[in-house]
């Protein structure tokens, strides 16, 4: 598996669009399913407070191994106005289980308005177990210009249904230093996470909400107490 998360993570922006609004994402795909996704992330306290990115992604799973989609990125300073940030396009390949674990691959090209476009992978690890689900995201990420360093991150998640359609849990984020540099002295963030998702009626769609609050660590406390988050998914057949 390290060998394998070695050849995967290549590319991506170091001041990555919409990066507020990160999530943990599943490798595990459903065919012929259509997403239609708004994420929300706004930090708290500090010097950055009311900084917010707002990302939305609309995507398509093709089939049990592919997934593509398209997403618009805006971000808005804390005495500015929203601007858009970039657009992207994006893919997932799923890889299915290895070594027990579920895993997979998204690349994503960012064409970012104030800064050279960038590339992004993340290796996408998932381990269920019973009601227990757990996701770890490994990231880097690179602007394309010649020299440049790869940034690297992580996103990850841990969570366990509580009651029906509730899932209670924590979520990380942070960062891992670069290809010059590594080092775990950056800005990360945590704390708890909650997930509640509607039951379709017969033929209608899936309604899902995703809210947190992360503690800011790190260097993340020079700028930030913590960073709000709000995900709200469709999901839907033809």
């Amino acid at each position: 598996m390290a060998g394998l998360a070695s050849a995967l993570l290549f590319a991506a922006s170091p001041a990555c669009a919409g990066e507020l609004a990160t999530k943990v994402y599943s490798p595990v795909l459903e065919p012929g399913q259509t997403e239609i996704e708004s994420r929300y992330g706004r930090l708290v306290g500090g010097e950055d407070a009311r900084e917010d990115d707002l990302l939305v992604e609309v995507a398509h799973h093709l089939s049990k191994r592919f997934y593509g989609g398209f997403e618009l990125a805006t971000h808005r300073d804390p005495n500015g106005s929203r601007e858009i940030e970039s657009f992207g396009v994006e893919a997932i390949v799923s890889f299915g289980k290895v070594a027990g674990i579920q895993s997979g691959v998204l690349v994503e090209y960012a064409a970012n308005r104030h800064g050279r476009d960038a590339l992004e992978t993340k290796l996408l690890l998932e381990r269920p177990i019973g009601e227990f689900d757990a996701r770890l995201n490994l990231i880097a990420e690179k602007e394309l210009r010649a020299g440049g360093p790869l940034e690297f991150a992580y996103a990850a998640s841990a969570d366990t249904e509580v009651a029906d359609e509730f899932r209670l849990g924590v979520m990380a984020l942070g960062e891992l230093g670069s290809s010059r540099h590594l080092t775990t002295h950056g800005e990360h963030f945590v704390g708890p996470n909650l997930k509640y998702e509607l039951e379709p009626k017969e033929g209608g769609g899936e309604l899902g909400f995703e809210l947190g609050y992360l503690f800011a660590l790190g260097e993340a406390r020079d700028d930030a107490r913590g960073l709000l988050r709000l995900q709200v998914e469709y999901g839907f057949r033809f």
